[in-house]
């Protein structure tokens, strides 16, 4: 059930999309996933830059149709919309974004941040977040991206099966995630291209492979 808020840990959609320079953010109590949302925003043509965020998710999805635990007030679970022009850097792009995750938030985190193959983002060797990107194509053009995070600000109440959770420093806010997190995404998203050598490096450096 979609069920829509006023504000974000206190702060309205109207200042988070100032303070984060995006065109829109829809805010929501919970939702089965923001993926779903975002698409369907974009389907009746939500510019890029659109951002999805809820405090709950009932169906958080990853990979594979994989769950993700999304539980009230444990993390920030948001989508963005895009509409990329160049197209050069979609197959790359979980990688570059789960890159730039690991770089914004590392001053949050209680150990190094390290990357898991293709998108997975881990600390302390629990899984602290999640990248999914899903595209839609018509007559061979990307229409638009949506970009969905999951990140654990605080371990969730109840384990997923199988894996363990991670989690940012004990005192870290969600809005602290998200002024670094939202404007990482989108920079990442406008890169066009494969990963270059340095971007290589920096993902190798971090790779749990």
């Amino acid at each position: 059930m979609e069920i829509p808020a006023g504000s974000y840990d206190g702060a309205t959609a109207a200042l988070l999309a100032a303070g984060w320079g995006v065109p829109a953010v829809t805010l929501f109590e919970t939702v089965p996933s923001t993926m779903d949302v975002a698409h369907a925003l974009a389907e009746t043509g939500a510019p890029a830059g659109t951002v999805v965020l809820a405090d709950a998710q009932e169906a958080g999805r990853g990979r594979h149709g994989r769950t993700w635990t999304s539980e009230p007030g444990r993390g920030v679970w948001l989508s963005v919309v895009e509409r990329p022009d160049d197209t050069s850097g979609t197959d790359v792009l979980s990688l570059r974004i789960g890159l730039a995750i690991a770089e914004v938030l590392e001053e949050l985190a209680p150990a190094p941040i390290r990357l898991k193959w293709p998108n997975d983002v881990f600390v302390a060797d629990g899984k602290l977040g999640g990248i999914l990107s899903e595209g839609r194509w018509r007559s061979g053009r990307l229409e638009w991206l949506v970009i969905g995070v999951g990140v654990n600000v605080h371990a969730p109440a109840t384990a997923s099966a199988g894996v363990r959770a991670g989690a940012l420093r004990p005192g870290v806010t969600r809005l602290a995630v998200l002024e670094r997190l939202v404007p990482a995404i989108r920079a990442a998203a406008a890169a066009a291209g494969p990963l270059d050598a340095g971007e290589l490096a920096r993902f190798h450096a971090r790779d749990l492979a």
